[in-house]
Parts: C-alpha cells; sequence; structure tokens
C-alpha cells in the first residue's frame, strides 16, 4: 500500500542519504586502488618535471649529479607509457573488489519509499546490504 506523504518524504531522504554513501564508498575506494596502481607512474613523472630544465629545473643534488634533459625527458615518455597498461590493472582491481563486496548491490530503489512492505534485504545472500528485488540466479558479473 502507498505510504503517507510525509512518510514517503521521510524514508525518500533515508533512501537517498544511504545511497549517497554507498556512492561516496564506491568513489574513495576507486581514488584509494587507483593512487596505490598509479603510484610508480605518478613518481617516475614527478621526477622527469621536477628535474628537467624547461619545466621546473630543481636544484636537488639528484637532478644536477644523476639526471640531466635527455634523462628526464625519457622518465617522462616511460611514466606516461606505463599509465595505460597500469590504468587497466586499476580498473580490474577496483570491478574484482566491487564484486566480491557487493558494493553496487547496496545502491536501494526509491520505490521502497513509495510503498509500505518492500524489503531491504533477502535473506541468505553474502552481501552486507541488498537491493529490493534481486534474485540469487540474476548476477551482474558471471
Amino acid at each position: 500500500e502507498p505510504r503517507s506523504p510525509w512518510c514517503c518524504l521521510a524514508w525518500t531522504l533515508v533512501i537517498g542519504t544511504m545511497n549517497s554513501l554507498v556512492f561516496l564508498l564506491n568513489l574513495l575506494l576507486m581514488f584509494v586502488i587507483f593512487t596505490i596502481v598509479l603510484l610508480p607512474t605518478i613518481v617516475v613523472v614527478y621526477f622527469g618535471f621536477q628535474c628537467h630544465s624547461q619545466v621546473l629545473h630543481s636544484s636537488a643534488r639528484y637532478c644536477k649529479s644523476i639526471l640531466d634533459d635527455n634523462s628526464s625527458s625519457a622518465l617522462i615518455i616511460l611514466g606516461f607509457v606505463i599509465m595505460s597498461p597500469l590504468l587497466v590493472v586499476a580498473m580490474a582491481i577496483y570491478c574484482s573488489l566491487a564484486r566480491r563486496l557487493q558494493l553496487l548491490v547496496c545502491f536501494q530503489p526509491y520505490s521502497l519509499a513509495l510503498y509500505k512492505g518492500g524489503r531491504w534485504c533477502h535473506r541468505g545472500e553474502g552481501a552486507p546490504c541488498c537491493a529490493r528485488g534481486s534474485h540469487t540466479h540474476l548476477k551482474a558479473w558471471v
């Protein structure tokens, strides 16, 4: 049966807040994974730009003794070349974790705010939260 207008508004706020928190959790997880996986690229490109005479030209000792303009250019090129495979690895790790933790199932439909009697979770599923109407034989990833 339909909810009253005030109850519907309250449930809409609760579901909207929960969906926003799940979105922020996914975004935080993605940021952490991409930062860790792309750290070699970040470091290599940073040192390449820091020691190049036409960009930043740092006065650090390693820039004067080890890295000249040619080696700085090589570091910059190497950093951008290894970025593509590392992006693929980072996305694969994120998708694997999102699948294992079932984070994408945590988004709740707004129909729970409109009608009484909707269930938040199905019993027996391993997810920390689960969507209304999801079935065990219907999966996003096989």
